[in-house]
């Protein structure tokens, strides 16, 4: 089966797809992944075909934080980029699609995905790394997480599926009447029954250990597979990472991933300061917003990026965003998580650290600096840790015992064989 996966952000985004890629290269399928041209060498590196898409993710990513938690200015921010970019974009998709027997979409491609896949008559898959689409009473839309359960959390998820749908695709109109040959003039979404075609699956790329499948998921279109991770085995550290692991205890490994700040300078210093105060060392991945002193103190590390899959099980903790994928690394190293969201489905992810036990209450990134910080960090390493160590070091083993990539294989594959 030739299957091409379309996805588009940070590496957040494209990484758990070149993970699933992956295990679908190894079933026996050949398979195409498109996304951000950034991503080339990424991808292309892991031996998988790579199809580039137009625009940049970091300008994405600004906008994303610029949002904060108000789920109508984060669509709205990313729509407008996104409409700068679209009519290429649908260029390269269509393009990334041809041949192809079965696509895979994931959340900036889950209308359109869907469409092409219609028009083409291939059966089509959705991958979510966060819990959108499918509402619950258990849990609030990971872009709302100050709702409580009940009521008001199902309301959530249908409210955000309404401003997702709406605010992503009042363009299409123009667009299609612009650039009839690459516009569709109807759009479809993915999970409404409109005729014989059955309803999308929707694989949720979570643990079930982090995010136990609610009761009112009765839906058998809706799977908790568990997370996608890519293992780089033959991965060989720097000589200086190499170095400094071997210098010392374990340090605290602080990772904000791509998320591209306007507080960078205030944020770095937050964390030297807590490492200093907490007398931890520090290995900080700098990725696209990075900051880097000029003179770093002994015991810290400023590295661009490593895989977290090394380095986070060699650490003591980790200092992160709350991002779905860094969340995931974090809970599969078995460690404890200091979580600082930015905005997004952050603060719930960060929320469900604290809720397992595998790390302290999240400090709000408009609250970080250095008191708060070691704080957290004292929480999770300090004499007084040994519950919250052991808790973390419990949900590592339950993560990494589970298969998110074969089980996704095996429901691809089901879906495939079902629409024949």
């Amino acid at each position: 089966m030739h299957i091409t996966l379309l996805t588009y952000g940070s590496r957040g985004d494209v990484q758990p797809l070149l993970a699933l890629a992956l295990g679908l290269q190894k079933a026996g399928h050949t398979v195409r992944l498109a996304g951000p041209g950034r991503f080339a060498d990424f991808v292309s590196g892991h031996g998988v075909p790579f199809a580039a898409l137009a625009g940049d993710p970091a300008e994405i990513s600004i906008r994303f934080n610029d949002a904060g938690a108000n789920p109508v200015r984060m669509v709205s921010g990313i729509r407008d980029y996104v409409y700068e970019i679209a009519p290429q974009m649908t260029r390269d998709a269509r393009a990334a699609l041809e041949g192809a027997d079965l696509a895979v979409h994931t959340f900036l491609f889950t209308t359109g995905g869907h469409t092409f896949a219609r028009q083409m008559g291939i059966p089509d898959v959705s991958v979510q790394t966060f819990p959108m689409f499918a509402p619950t009473r258990d849990f609030p839309n990971p872009s709302m997480a100050g709702i409580p359960p009940g009521p008001l959390s199902y309301f959530s998820h249908w409210f955000a599926t309404q401003v997702y749908w709406y605010g992503g695709n009042t363009g299409n109109p123009r667009f299609s009447k612009q650039y009839p040959d690459d516009f569709p003039a109807k759009l479809y979404w993915p999970f409404r029954k409109v005729d014989d075609r059955p309803l999308t699956p929707l694989l949720m790329a979570v643990s079930p250990t982090v995010l136990p499948r609610p009761a009112d998921w009765t839906s058998p279109h809706i799977h908790v597979p568990g997370y996608f991770f890519l293992d780089e085995p033959g991965y060989t550290p720097p000589p200086i990472l190499a170095d400094f692991l071997a210098a010392g205890e374990p340090p605290v490994c602080v990772s904000f991933g791509s998320m591209v700040h306007k507080d960078a300078e205030r944020i770095g210093r937050a964390v030297l300061g807590a490492l200093a105060r907490t007398k931890q060392r520090g290995v900080i991945l700098t990725g696209w917003g990075g900051w880097t002193p000029e003179h770093l103190p002994d015991g810290v590390l400023t590295l661009d990026a490593v895989p977290h899959a090394w380095l986070l099980p060699r650490c003591a903790a980790v200092v992160h965003h709350g991002g779905a994928g860094t969340t995931a690394a974090g809970l599969r190293a078995g460690v404890p998580s200091v979580v600082v969201p930015f905005a997004g489905d952050q603060p719930f992810w960060a929320k469900r650290v604290a809720a397992l036990g595998a790390g302290p209450a999240p400090i709000p990134i408009k609250r970080l600096d250095a008191d708060s910080l070691a704080a957290a960090l004292e929480c999770a390493l300090g004499d007084g840790s040994i519950t919250m160590r052991r808790r973390a070091a419990e949900v590592g083993e339950k993560v990494r015992a589970e298969d998110g990539v074969g089980n996704a294989v095996r429901l691809i594959e089901a879906c495939a064989e079902n629409f024949r």
